[in-house]
């Protein structure tokens, strides 16, 4: 897969130029922005900007293109991302846990670890959020990363299955609405997915904010 790297005083011309090596449009190329240079002061430490334009094979769409450089850039993020916060902390690509999903997972681990979980994952939650801004910026279209420490993602969304399972036991049973405690978006949605084909029970959000809670209740005869 032929690429070439190409500098210019700004990105648009460096990737100009690369586009011109390449011989190619802007459509027919991917585009990795591999530094944005900096202005440096009175012209002293100055850089410039660099590109690296990868040719498009005729038979593979882009976006194919793009799933195999995601990874990559991911884990190069995660890494600077990790060097800036000082911690003791290594990633890697890592295989979502359930087969069916094609996300990109960026594991870690390491001494710190539990920095970088927060109370209740906040912290986490915080650190996916500028992952997935920031890439944003080098690829056209959203696609989602996901960033877990330890497991510790993985470990909850289990947990929150197997709740989900227990309460809608006793709600089918009881035939009395359960309403569970206060959680995030990504924890609703886990327990909403995990009884959407109940033949009993259904689920629904009610609150605000921080305040939002999933209740269980009995589907009607």
């Amino acid at each position: 897969m032929e690429s070439v790297e190409a500098t210019g005083k700004t990105v648009e011309e460096a990737i100009e130029i690369s586009l011109k090596q390449l011989d190619v449009k802007r459509s027919e190329a991917i585009i990795e922005v591999v530094s944005r240079g900096r202005s440096g002061f009175l012209g002293l430490g100055a850089e410039e900007a660099r590109v690296r334009a990868t040719l498009l094979p005729e038979d593979k769409p882009e976006d194919k293109l793009e799933d195999k450089l995601l990874p990559r850039k991911a884990k190069e993020l995660v890494d600077k991302l990790i060097g800036f916060l000082g911690v003791s902390v290594a990633a890697h690509i890592d295989s979502p846990s359930d087969s069916s999903d094609d996300t990109t997972m960026v594991s870690i681990e390491g001494d710190d670890s539990g920095l970088l979980i927060g109370r209740r994952g906040e912290t986490l939650r915080a650190f996916q959020y500028v992952v997935n801004i920031l890439l944003a910026r080098e690829f056209d279209e959203g696609l989602p990363v996901r960033v877990d420490v330890e497991h510790y993602k993985e470990t909850k969304d289990m947990s929150l299955k197997v709740l989900a399972a227990r309460v809608a036991d006793r709600v089918a049973s009881s035939r009395e609405t359960v309403t569970l405690e206060p959680m995030d978006g990504n924890e609703r949605r886990i327990i909403h997915m995990a009884l959407a084909d109940h033949s009993e029970v259904m689920t629904q959000s009610d609150g605000e904010g921080d305040d939002r809670k999933v209740s269980v209740m009995p589907k009607s005869d």
